[in-house]
Parts: C-alpha cells; sequence; structure tokens
C-alpha cells in the first residue's frame, strides 16, 4: 500500500463556509483515482497524480455551480494538507487526517 492511500476526514475553507469531506485515494504507481464526498455529493478524482507524497487531481462540481476544480495536497504521515483552485473564487485550503 502506498503512504498516500486511504481515507481522510477532511475540511475546506469554502467561501460557504468550511465543508466537510471525506477524500478517498487508491493510488496505483503514478496516478491515483479516488472520491471525495460530502453533504452536497461526490465528486470523482480526474487525472489524479501522484508525485512521493504529493498528489494533484481535478474534480468537476455541479453544485452551486459547473466549475472545474484543481487540487494538490501532500501527504505527510497521517495528515493530508493542500489547495483547491475555484475558478473565481480563488484557492480554498483543504486539510485531512487519514482514517485508522
Amino acid at each position: 500500500m502506498a503512504t498516500v492511500d486511504g481515507a481522510y476526514d477532511c475540511v475546506t475553507k469554502t467561501p460557504m463556509g468550511d465543508q466537510q469531506s471525506v477524500f478517498t485515494v487508491i493510488s496505483n504507481g503514478g496516478t491515483f483515482h479516488g472520491t471525495n464526498a460530502g453533504p452536497l455529493g461526490s465528486l470523482d478524482v480526474k487525472d489524479g497524480k501522484v508525485d512521493g507524497n504529493t498528489l494533484s487531481w481535478k474534480m468537476e462540481m455541479t453544485i452551486p455551480m459547473p466549475m472545474t476544480l484543481e487540487a494538490e495536497a501532500v501527504v505527510e504521515g497521517d495528515t493530508l494538507t493542500g489547495t483547491i483552485q475555484a475558478g473565481a473564487f480563488g484557492a480554498m485550503a483543504m486539510t485531512g487526517k487519514r482514517r485508522g
């Protein structure tokens, strides 16, 4: 199992307040797939890339409006720290803890 794999309990700081989600990472060499599931539904990971302990990916959001989110995160131990670029809304901080 790769060091980045797992399910993370995450909080993303959005213009609509803190959004909780479960971010799942399933890596396969230099790529990964998974989902980011929260109260507004589940977003599939697109173009997931793994470079050491750094993840980068995109998500196609439809609610509350259609938008492509571009994200990057670093996994250190059981902690995930990242940023989601949300178009005109700018960068949103994302933090998470891996589920034991």
